[in-house]
């Protein structure tokens, strides 16, 4: 069973890590640091998006608008933050 939890934990801090950058390139473009039309750009962007969105949809359908302000992604990381230490309490040895 340790090795799912290893797996279930390496499976969730990579998906963070996805999380992160897809939010932090958002920022670069709408801070107009990284150029959209860039190859590379919508490339990482394109996948992060299509990784991303599919759990970020459903949070953001329940919270209020806060007038620009997402939080969607903080509550998806303390989410999975969540689910990682559950899954250690029922999967350790």
């Amino acid at each position: 069973m340790y090795a799912v939890y290893n797996l279930v934990s390496a499976v969730i801090t990579l998906y963070i890590w996805v999380l992160i950058v897809a939010v932090v390139l958002d920022w670069l473009v709408v801070f107009n640091v990284v150029n959209p039309r860039n190859q590379a750009v919508y490339l990482v962007r394109d996948l992060t998006g299509r990784l991303t969105e599919p759990l970020l949809r459903p949070i953001r359908s329940l919270l209020p608008s806060m007038g620009g302000l997402d939080i969607s992604p903080v509550l998806l990381i303390l989410a999975l933050y969540f689910v990682r230490d559950l899954a250690f309490q029922y999967l350790r040895p």
